[in-house]
């Protein structure tokens, strides 16, 4: 039985979140929550959180054991970048691009 969930319009770089997914794709559900724990980087915190939001939809699904989950499928899609100005010397401005990234998990129990 698959389970999921989905984070949509996440403060992060999509770019920096992807090598966070990366290390947990394909792991079972103890093992990636483990890895996240010890990473500094913030998307690890967001994506421990995601995580236990899947399992806590496999069990209201009824899964019959959660600790056999593994991550089937994880990705990042680029969400909408917000754009922002700032006065620079002479009159001129600069960009500022503030982008957001769209996070979906699959949960498995078999392979």
């Amino acid at each position: 039985m698959e389970s999921s969930a989905k984070l949509t319009f996440a403060r992060l770089s999509p770019r920096k979140t992807r090598l966070v997914v990366d290390l947990v794709r394909g792991k079972g559900i103890q093992d990636a929550l483990n890895t996240l724990r010890f990473m500094p980087n913030p998307s690890a915190k967001i994506l421990t959180t995601l995580l236990r939001s899947a399992v806590a939809n496999a069990e209201q699904k009824g899964v019959s054991d959660v600790d056999r989950l593994f991550v089937k499928t994880i990705y990042v899609d680029g969400g909408a970048v917000l754009k922002r100005f700032v006065p620079r010397a002479m009159g001129r401005a600069s960009k500022i691009r503030k982008p957001t990234s769209h996070i979906a998990v699959t949960l498995s129990d078999t392979k």
